[in-house]
């Protein structure tokens, strides 16, 4: 043997993805050993070390062997390396070049791959001349084997068979064949207790730090105590804001399985994307529920609501925290306790009066105790019609959205059907430009010019008519929106005192007057869910021009 081809500081890298554990024995990493060690004995070299990433693909070149591999070969601890073929080394066909034709050379590397007959240490072999050849098919093979995985798992997630590794907070795999979710009861009560706290008005901060101040294990510690492992990722005792979140997003406690969330960038780059939420693959009751979808439905709407809830010093959210707009600059109205104050009066101030005085906004103060006698009073009265007469009550309903709603209605038909007019108009144009050009009656730069200002005005106009007909389809509801209104009312109506969860459920916002001057009364407002089609951006939009 040539001194060039001596094998005096070998390094084995071996590798296995999870499919080639599908190919049986013969691509394992003890048949792998077997093979190097053999060659590097019958040539009488020593090995240095072996370098070994089970469970990695060979398109990921961050793996960890791969890299302890490389400072090696920096440091001058090897200066040969030896794999079974090209395709335990890589199946990216750029990188793997890159490494075997530049990376290696500068470190003075050999590299050796048996069952391919590459050596870099004699560049005129066959193998050598077959290398890229080789390096491109094996890239093929792996970019085929991605295909073929997508295609497995769309038709499992279409037959409802769960893929993820992990479950949701609450759940545990089921042992059928499609892993349905079973409840795990101990679980399932934290979970039960974060919708409730949430309903009550309690923020994802404030029922975390509960949780955490009473010692209730986050779900990471929870499952790490299940299975009597130490975990290896960074495990926090605490709750954080965003898991909460999470669990009061997350559909799956509905019975719904929602799959193909995310996604990969391709099968070479491993980057994770999110999955528009109209291509996820949905299927309904595919597992028994933790909460019901009502629940999980006004703990939504909970969160929709233009009001955050600040808490005060004694930890407490006032009921209409965050509710109270002023009805003339559009800001919210701040809470203020009145201290030590000899005569104490906590009540409601304009947030702009308070930053900037009385130069940009009044105080517009109201008093807490009598902003909500009012709400309660009015929730109450709109009540009583209901325990009376439900079908008036739902007329009054209906009454009051038409009232507030048709002419927005017919305006929106209107605007919808010039937009669909103009569209055919701007298909004719475009046909017609394109024919008199074949023609040769209008230039090609004309043509052109037109027909990229068409196909623009084209899209435009079909943007605008997907937000009107969302609209209007939005508004055909409004017969559901009639029977929760009134639900919602028989549920809070006879509450004794105001709440937090009363408020959220029942009202959008409240725009709060000024006092005219050596008056007592005052214009208030209430904007009801269901009943106002006024959002708090419109209201503030016409309340500061």
């Amino acid at each position: 043997m040539s001194k060039q081809k001596q094998l005096n500081k070998a390094a084995l890298y071996m590798r296995l993805s999870r499919d080639d554990e599908k190919a049986g024995e013969s691509m394992s990493i003890d048949n792998q050993r077997i093979i190097l060690r053999k060659y590097i004995a019958d040539n009488g070299g020593t090995v240095v070390d072996e370098y070994i990433d089970d469970g990695w693909s060979g398109t990921d070149f961050e793996r960890p062997a791969v890299k302890r591999l490389l400072d090696d070969a920096k440091d001058g601890k090897i200066d040969t390396i030896v794999v079974k073929d090209l395709s335990r080394f890589g199946r990216n066909y750029i990188q793997v070049g890159q490494y075997i034709d530049y990376i290696f050379p500068a470190y003075g590397i050999r590299f050796v791959a048996l069952n391919d007959n590459v050596d870099t240490a004699d560049r005129s072999g066959a193998g050598m001349d077959m290398m890229p050849i080789m390096n491109v098919f094996n890239e093929w093979h792996a970019a085929n084997t991605s295909k073929k995985i997508r295609a497995v798992l769309e038709a499992k997630w279409q037959a409802g068979r769960y893929t993820n590794w992990a479950y949701p907070y609450g759940y545990k795999a089921g042992r059928d064949e499609n892993r349905t979710a079973v409840i795990d009861e101990e679980a399932a009560k934290v979970v039960r207790r974060i919708y409730d706290m949430r309903l009550q008005g309690n923020s994802a901060r404030t029922i975390a730090r509960t949780l955490t101040d009473e010692g209730i294990p986050n779900p990471t510690a929870y499952y790490t105590r299940l299975d009597g492992k130490k975990s290896e990722r960074r495990n926090s005792l605490y709750w954080s804001p965003k898991t909460v979140s999470d669990i009061l997003k997350d559909r799956t406690y509905t019975g719904t399985l929602t799959q193909h969330r995310t996604t990969r960038f391709s099968y070479k780059n491993h980057k994770v994307l999110s999955v528009p939420e109209n291509e996820h693959i949905v299927k309904e009751n595919a597992h028994r529920a933790i909460i019901d979808r009502k629940t999980w439905e006004r703990v939504q709407a909970v969160g929709d609501s233009v009001s955050r809830g600040r808490t005060d010093k004694e930890n407490r959210v006032h009921p209409l925290s965050g509710l109270l707009i002023c009805a003339d600059c559009g800001k919210k109205l701040k809470y203020k306790s009145a201290g030590q104050r000899k005569n104490p009066c906590n009540g409601y101030l304009c947030r702009t009066y308070v930053d900037l005085g009385k130069r940009y906004c009044t105080s517009h103060f109201i008093s807490e105790r009598q902003i909500e006698g009012i709400v309660l009073q009015d929730i109450r009265s709109m009540l009583g019609s209901v325990e009376i007469d439900e079908d008036k009550a739902k007329e009054h309903f209906l009454r009051e959205r038409s009232k507030r709603g048709e002419r927005n209605r017919l305006s929106d038909e209107k605007q919808l059907r010039a937009l669909k007019n103009r569209l055919e108009e701007l298909d004719k144009l475009i046909a017609s430009a394109f024919e008199e050009k074949v023609l040769g009656t209008l230039p090609e730069a004309v043509c052109k010019s037109l027909c990229e200002k068409y196909q623009h005005e084209k899209e435009e106009a079909e943007r605008q008519s997907a937000e009107l007909e969302k609209r209007l389809a939005e508004t055909d509801g409004i017969e559901a929106g009639a029977e929760e209104y009134i639900a919602r009312l028989k549920r809070y109506g006879r509450c004794e005192e105001l709440t937090r969860e009363m408020c959220l459920q029942l009202i959008e916002f409240i725009a709060v007057g000024e006092k005219p001057d050596g008056k007592e009364s005052r214009q208030i407002h209430i904007y009801y869910k269901f009943i106002s089609d006024q959002t708090l951006a419109e209201y503030r939009g016409h309340t500061t021009k």
